[in-house]
């Protein structure tokens, strides 16, 4: 066997040498690129790039472990911040309940005393205490003796000094603004706001040592105190007053009637006197028989208006209602002494009602205060308005009143189960009728 090579057409080495030349080009080409690719990575050898691989990883590890370490302490501080959200939450609720309970009327006094002038008394005496105390060495205020600025205790005195009667200063001057602005149902909150602020000065002059006293907080809260029980006080003497003045000027209006009807009476009996007499001498008996008779009205009607004069509790009891302005289970139940009822009811559907009162029922009696008092003592539990005995309405319908009405009056000569309510039921149509048009004027704009 030869080992001479085999001899290539020269058309087929040049067809060889093409391919050749194609994959060096080629190889160049990726040469190129993987160059290309070296200087994107800043032609870092393999140990480098593992190294930096390496840091990278460790980076990450670090940056991971502290995140985790920021997401427990923010998941601490969210549970904190919801206690304290909770905290205030149920402080807020409590406040709000007794709110609710002392604007109703239910409002304990801490120092029952027997009027507005004792409380003001009270108030006088607490508040020479507070001014005592709150002078120099007066004990209002506590704070350290050992301070020192610049080694000289001369100057840390006068700087614990200077401190504590701004803090002593602060203290007051919210003291006094609560004072000031105190509403009864609200003393609790207020009681509670001077002491944060107790707390807020201690924490604040810590360093000093600087802190109101217990005595001197404790007078300020009882200052706080004994200022609500005064104000409570005093708007329910206001309030007493405004019924008893409401009472008298009843009484007067009802006094003026009766006097009134006594003088037109009297002079209508004058008269008929006269008259008898001219008919007597006269010798018109007939006449005279008649004039007689007349005579005896005017004296029953003197001799009325003298019993009711003299009788406190004779008046008229009435039952009414006002469906337009409080709905069909509502009813007024009342006593006048006037002489024409109706005048009372025409005061009591003024300007302050949308519509008038419709009268169920109205009648004389010998003793109407006595029976006024036996229907609101029946109805108490109905009773609308429980702390102020002269709202004297009740959540019952006119029925269920005529029922108590029959057992304590006997038989009512008159009584309206139903309400007349003319200027209400006119007005509903009329209510109604604006929206109607505007929907009917809407479609067509439409």
């Amino acid at each position: 066997m030869s080992n001479t090579p085999p001899k290539i057409p020269f058309f087929g080495a040049r067809k060889f040498a093409q391919e050749q030349l194609k994959e060096v080009q080629d190889l160049r080409a990726k040469l190129a690129e993987a160059r290309h690719q070296l200087s994107r990575l800043g032609a870092f050898t393999l140990m480098e790039l593992e190294e930096k691989a390496a840091a990278a990883r460790e980076a990450l590890a670090s940056q991971e472990k502290r995140l985790t370490v920021e997401k427990e302490e923010a998941k601490m501080t969210l549970q904190l911040l919801l206690q304290r959200v909770e905290e205030v939450r149920r402080s807020i609720v409590e406040t709000e309940d007794v709110a609710l309970l002392q604007e109703a009327g239910i409002y304990r006094y801490h120092h029952p005393l027997s009027d507005a002038v004792a409380y003001r008394a009270e108030l006088e005496r607490i508040e020479s205490q507070v001014k005592e105390m709150a002078k120099k060495d007066g004990g209002a205020v506590l704070a350290s003796t050992t301070w020192t600025v610049d080694n000289s205790a001369a100057k840390g005195r006068a700087m614990v000094s200077d401190f504590s009667k701004l803090m002593l200063r602060a203290f007051n001057a919210e003291a006094d603004t609560l004072v000031r602005g105190l509403k009864p149902y609200k003393v609790d909150a207020a009681v509670e706001r001077l002491l944060k602020v107790a707390q807020t000065i201690e924490r604040l002059g810590k360093t000093m040592s600087i802190r109101i006293s217990e005595p001197f907080i404790k007078l300020r809260v009882q200052e706080l105190r004994l200022t609500a029980d005064f104000l409570q006080k005093q708007a329910e003497e206001k309030e007493a007053e405004r019924e008893q003045r409401e009472r008298l000027r009843e009484e007067r209006k009802a006094q003026q009637e009766l006097e009134k009807e006594r003088e037109r009476l009297t002079k209508e009996r004058q008269h008929f006197e006269n008259a008898l007499k001219a008919l007597i001498a006269k010798g018109d008996d007939e006449a005279a028989a008649r004039i007689r008779e007349q005579l005896q009205d005017v004296d029953r009607a003197l001799s009325d208006v003298d019993y009711r004069e003299a009788n406190i509790r004779a008046g008229y009891v009435y039952v009414i209602s006002n469906i337009g302005s409080f709905g069909e289970a509502m009813v007024k139940i009342g006593m006048t002494r006037r002489l024409d009822p109706m005048d009372r009811i025409r005061e009591l559907s003024d300007a302050s009602v949308p519509f008038n009162f419709d009268v169920h029922a109205l009648f004389f009696s010998k003793d109407a205060v006595g029976i006024e008092t036996a229907m609101h003592t029946r109805l108490a539990a109905q009773r609308v308005n429980v702390i102020n005995r002269r709202r004297e309405f009740f959540h019952v319908s006119a029925t269920v009143a005529k029922e108590h009405l029959l057992q304590l009056a006997g038989e009512l000569l008159e009584f309206q189960d139903i309400p007349e309510a003319l200027e209400y039921r006119q007005s509903i149509p009329r209510n109604t009728a604006p929206s109607s048009e505007s929907a009917v004027l809407t479609s067509g704009a439409l």
